[in-house]
């Protein structure tokens, strides 16, 4: 034992905490049933109340949504949202598994996988989660879904799943922790909602000021 500990233990016996077991397995006891605050009703009611929540919620920030039965129609989308906005049919995407077992090449969509470097126009992304409060989706750091094609791309299309969607930022917290155990969570959590945007001059609303200047989410009924 160094003198540091001979001095801390010394303290903690002055001050009967001794019991260095008790007082771990207090604080995690508090910090497992922490109360959680007041959440707004705006997100609850059942899947699709949720669904038409985040639907608005999501578009009143200038996101599009459109909504898939299944995944396997998710290619044909995206390629349909392309073509709409005049885009080419290339998009980047990370190596997402529910996304790479996907048959792109029948929607005539070239498809690269990778982090951004900052030269695709498009970028892929499946999101963790949806909240329809606020029509934000959570999207994770990480190989399966590069946290580049987050803000480099200039169009940004997020896939998500209705069954990822909850009601409020809580949910989605509490969620990640009970998917992750400790050690185990992403290095970075993105929450986005709408594309970027910025006021700072002269009052005027800039979509793609510090990233995408679309964000298309394609909503698969699962």
């Amino acid at each position: 034992m160094s003198a540091r500990d001979e001095i801390l233990a010394t303290i903690r016996q002055a001050l009967h905490q001794g019991d260095d077991a008790t007082r771990r397995a207090a604080v995690e006891a508090r910090l497992r049933n922490t109360p959680r605050g007041i959440v707004p009703a705006r997100g609850q009611g059942d899947r699709g109340q949720q669904v038409a929540t985040f639907v608005d919620e999501a578009q009143r920030v200038q996101a599009s949504v459109t909504q898939v039965a299944t995944a396997q129609d998710i290619p044909a989308e995206i390629a349909r949202y392309l073509r709409s906005q005049n885009l080419p049919l290339t998009a980047r995407m990370g190596s997402d598994p529910r996304l790479s077992a996907l048959d792109w090449s029948a929607a005539q969509l070239e498809i690269t996988q990778g982090r951004s470097n900052g030269d695709d126009l498009n970028g892929i992304s499946h999101a963790f989660a949806g909240i329809a409060e606020t029509g934000t989706v959570c999207l994770l750091s990480g190989a399966a879904n590069p946290t580049t094609l987050n803000f480099l791309p200039d169009n940004h299309i997020v896939v998500l799943n209705q069954s990822d969607l909850v009601g409020d930022l809580e949910s989605a917290w509490s969620r990640l922790r009970q998917l992750y155990g400790k050690g185990q969570l992403p290095r970075t959590v993105n929450l986005i909602s709408g594309p970027s945007r910025s006021a700072d001059i002269e009052q005027q609303l800039l979509l793609g000021a510090h990233g995408p200047r679309r964000l298309h989410i394609v909503l698969v009924t699962d």
